[in-house]
């Protein structure tokens, strides 16, 4: 496994510690959030990277404003009408 250094301030470390969690995992979720966020990588591949099941990652990307499904407003409306005609 590689390592990188980060140097970070001490208020943000201060901040990231409140949430009991190590701090690198704190930013391995981050940078997974935001890699997805930005259709980089599924969410497949980051649920894989941070170990954990892809349900999992579903429900805690939503929790963190990450939609599941990223449709225009075109799609869904194509989504629906397909859907009433099975």
């Amino acid at each position: 496994m590689s390592s990188v250094h980060l140097d970070l301030e001490e208020e943000l470390i201060a901040v990231l510690r409140q949430f009991n969690q190590p701090i690198e995992r704190s930013a391995k979720e981050l940078i997974m959030l935001e890699l997805c966020r930005q259709a980089r990588i599924s969410g497949g591949k980051a649920a894989e990277l941070l170990e954990m099941p892809r349900l999992a990652f579903v429900r805690y990307a939503s929790r963190s404003g990450l939609p599941y499904f990223s449709m225009t407003e075109e799609e869904w409306e194509a989504e629906r009408r397909q859907s009433e005609r099975l």
